[in-house]
């Protein structure tokens, strides 16, 4: 099938996604502590240039003291009225941010969960109301799946090799006891989708949800990705995301520098190219907009870009580390994107070493 390329990334575009965009000055919300933009500045480009408003010392003083191995990512309750953000850093636990972004608290989590790296977060509604929180665990081998007050409630474990996952390469993979790494799993219609881009595997993986009262769940027959450079196959299957609204799974593809895109059976339909060189972790939608964090900018020496799409179309290239003196921004591992009042906000999280911003839109 011939790849197809949903991009209007252009060369200029590029060259001027590493220059500031404008400078104005930094704030944060009352009663918080600010963690100013060391250059006193912004960076972006048009409606979406953003400063400073919060760094690491927002957080709970558990989670700063664990933050430099950070290795996860973030997920947000859209639902009317909530708006809380999750994530996790191992040896502190679930950390929840208001919905206002003004506030940030430490869940009582289960050693289980605590202890471990989860390499990024979900949340899912189940059909008899309940919300749940999905983890992949990629020490671990292991899903782990909470409530939203941090208990743990299952803990899907790797395939034992006799299940067959939908794709003979994936079943004889587990049969040969290789090794299960998560890096994201995402819900939709009953079923997990979970990628395994830290392993040799490199497909994704479903598990469907039989009960949540009881909770169980049972590896699914539907696989698909694996590794390679072809159309639908993964480089590195890192990021997997559902657009809300959507039945579609979008998977970002690092060392390809695209987010590949599939129907929920794993046909695959379209690829979303981002700057060569980019290296994108995960993908994330708010509306027409979307924020991709990388792994790496086209230039390293400059810190890794928090790229803006609006409908696809890249309009901003954020770099926290060369424009907003965050130095510990080498590497961005997750950012999503919140709307409070009408403005915008970036929560972005830092790797190798770990770190922790929330950016404010500069409307002035």
């Amino acid at each position: 099938m011939k790849r197809l390329s949903i991009s209007a990334l252009f060369a200029g575009m590029l060259a001027a996604g590493w220059t500031l965009a404008g400078r104005a000055p930094s704030s944060a919300a009352q009663g918080s502590v600010i963690g100013a933009a060391p250059n006193g500045g912004a960076s972006g480009h048009g409606k979406m240039r953003f400063r400073v408003l919060y760094t690491s010392d927002h957080l709970p003083a558990e989670a700063q003291k664990v933050l430099t191995s950070a290795h996860g990512g973030f997920t947000v309750d859209l639902r009317g009225g909530k708006g809380e953000t999750y994530f996790s850093l191992k040896g502190a636990g679930i950390i929840q941010i208001s919905g206002d972004l003004k506030t940030t608290r430490l869940l009582d989590t289960a050693a289980e969960v605590k202890n471990t790296n989860l390499h990024n977060t979900s949340i899912w509604y189940a059909s008899d109301g309940g919300a749940y929180l999905s983890f992949p665990g990629n020490e671990a081998g292991q899903v782990f799946i909470t409530s939203l007050d941090g208990k743990l409630v299952h803990s899907l474990k790797a395939p034992d090799g006799a299940s067959d996952l939908g794709h003979p390469l994936a079943t004889d993979y587990f049969k040969g006891r290789g090794n299960f790494v998560p890096t994201d799993v995402e819900q939709l219609d009953g079923l997990l989708y979970v990628t395994t881009g830290y392993s040799n595997l490199d497909f994704v993986l479903t598990a469907r949800i039989l009960s949540t009262n009881p909770f169980r769940t049972v590896w699914h027959d539907l696989a698909f990705g694996g590794k390679g450079g072809g159309a639908g196959q993964l480089g590195t299957g890192h990021g997997i995301t559902v657009p809300p609204g959507t039945r579609r799974i979008d998977v970002a593809d690092r060392p390809n520098s695209e987010i590949d895109r599939f129907t929920r059976h794993g046909h695959y339909l379209s690829t979303l190219k981002m700057p060569l060189g980019s290296f994108p972790c995960d993908i994330y939608y708010l509306g027409k907009y979307a924020v991709v964090g990388s792994l790496h900018g086209p230039d390293r020496a400059k810190g890794a870009p928090i790229y803006v799409l609006e409908n696809d179309q890249l309009i901003s290239t954020v770099m926290p580390k060369e424009d907003l003196g965050l130095k510990n921004f080498q590497h961005i591992h997750n950012a999503v994107l919140r709307e409070v009042g009408n403005r915008l906000y970036i929560i972005a999280q830092a790797w190798n070493p770990g770190d922790f911003a929330i950016l404010e839109q500069v409307t002035n």
